[in-house]
């Protein structure tokens, strides 16, 4: 898909809400409205990729989905240094917030992006059109999911374009009527999509299904989700990968436990201009190692750091805990030379440990500036991760001896000894697995919330205000009024 990156520029789109003028320089002007265009099979196609680009925003998933919770601190050069990121971590944010406004921006540019396709699906027929729009409706699911589980309830817009004057008429939906419309979507999709897609990142019905038991999973619909998570696991073509840390390269990705991937190439450079413009993974570099200088690694700025609290939660023989997470100093100590090895600290905070996962590595640099194109793609969702929430939907629905089957495939590969608990104590000891299996890869925050957890884990979270995120006030300012806070803030 990377391949054709830079041929949609049609992915313009019309799109008041991006604010990355790479989409905007349509020539000539006016030349791609609907009434000349969706004219062809590959005009469906290119505005599809325009779908998918908004992906690339999924860097601030893995760094809020880890330093709201109780795994990082935010790091960074300063305090100061993407202030929003830090306030999060300290649970001081409030409306004004530079990381939570592109949140929602990018993800409902994505979501206008799905609706101009879903607006125009009548206009061609071709063979295969239900695949197209069986992906664009499962973007569009990802997309609501994104804001749902920030936000909560958000105005709903459905396979249509609004203008600016509607914009200030349109309150916000129910959490409900935002989780209905993505039920809606990937039930589309599971039922127009194949199992496998020729061109990589594209989304599968293996995708579509996990999401959906995840979707299910959030609003503990336990029986539900039980169910389509069992079909990715009896129907897909999925496994674990045999050795963890073949997880975590470059080289590596694309393999049996992929379910769905954010792709992303390390062959254009890039800025911090425009980070939504990106086709390289910013995460790596912001997470890596500042001013560092030895070997394997490469020097990053220091940001998203685990915390030891993380650290030593895990055993010490569980073999995911050094490939989750860069003890620097322990790593250091056992190198050839040393003394050799040096590396700074920002003033934004110091652990002492890294993201393991995703953080810029000598032999995966890209184009620069390369703290801004890692070619390292974002899990979205993997095989382990599915088998996890198989396994708490099945103990959460009463069938504890296939909760534990799936379980133990997990804690095997990581040589851990197998469950053998039964009822709410099972249920807690799935969670924790979780964080062990996924540690570093965002999902902790949205974890702990959904399971009542996140009081008791995390500094400074108040209850019946932090399960949510605050809608960036320009937006409710934009919208003259018709968006309300959320209560707290």
């Amino acid at each position: 898909m990377k391949a054709h990156k830079f041929t949609i520029l049609i992915a313009a789109f019309l799109i008041s809400f991006s604010s990355c003028e790479k989409y905007l320089e349509v020539d000539p002007a006016f030349s791609l409205g609907a009434d000349n265009y969706f004219n062809s099979e590959q005009d469906y196609e290119l505005a599809l990729i325009g779908a998918y680009d908004l992906l690339q925003g999924s860097y601030l998933t893995q760094w809020i989905g880890e330093i709201a919770s109780d795994n990082s601190i935010a790091g960074g050069e300063s305090v100061t240094d993407t202030e929003g990121l830090h306030q999060i971590d300290n649970m001081t944010h409030d409306g004004v917030n530079n990381e939570l406004r592109s949140i929602l921006r990018f993800n409902y540019a994505g979501v206008t992006r799905c609706n101009y396709i879903m607006e125009n699906k009548d206009k061609t027929d071709f063979d295969g059109k239900e695949i197209i729009l069986g992906e664009t409706r499962f973007l569009r699911a990802y997309y609501y999911f994104e804001l749902v589980r920030y936000f909560g309830g958000v105005p709903l817009v459905i396979d249509r374009s609004i203008g600016s004057e509607e914009v200030t008429t349109i309150g916000r939906a129910s959490k409900a009527e935002i989780y209905a419309q993505i039920e809606s979507d990937l039930e589309y999709a599971v039922a127009n999509l194949n199992w496998s897609q020729p061109v990589k990142g594209r989304a599968t019905k293996g995708a579509a299904l996990a999401l959906l038991g995840k979707v299910y999973l959030f609003q503990n619909k336990f029986a539900d989700a039980a169910t389509v998570l069992d079909r990715v696991i009896n129907e897909g073509n999925y496994s674990l990968m045999p050795n963890y840390e073949d997880l975590w390269l470059a080289a590596n990705e694309n393999n049996s436990e992929t379910v769905f991937d954010v792709e992303y190439s390390a062959l254009e450079g890039g800025s911090y201009d425009c980070l939504i413009c990106l086709e390289g993974n910013a995460a790596a570099g912001f997470n890596g190692i500042r001013q560092y200088e030895g070997p394997f690694y490469a020097d990053g700025n220091s940001y998203i750091l685990p915390t030891s609290k993380l650290y030593n939660s895990f055993s010490v023989n569980d073999l995911r805990r050094d490939l989750s997470i860069l003890h620097i100093d322990s790593f250091i100590s056992i190198q050839a030379d040393p003394g050799s090895i040096s590396y700074a600290t920002g003033g934004g905070g110091h652990t002492g440990y890294y993201n393991n996962k995703y953080i810029k590595r000598q032999a995966e640099l890209g184009l620069p500036d390369d703290d801004l194109t890692s070619p390292l793609n974002y899990k979205v969702i993997r095989y382990a991760d599915v088998l996890l929430m198989a396994a708490e939907a099945h103990n959460r629905n009463g069938n504890d001896g296939q909760a534990l089957t799936y379980v133990n495939l997990v804690r095997a590969r990581a040589n851990m000894s197998d469950l053998s608990a039964t009822g709410t104590l099972l249920t807690e000891q799935i969670w924790a697995e979780r964080n062990l299996e996924l540690a570093g890869e965002g999902h902790r925050f949205f974890d702990l919330v959904r399971t009542g957890k996140a009081a008791d884990e995390i500094d400074g979270f108040q209850t019946g205000k932090h399960e949510l995120f605050p809608l960036p006030q320009v937006e409710i300012d934009l919208s003259g009024g018709s968006w309300t806070q959320n209560p707290g803030y």
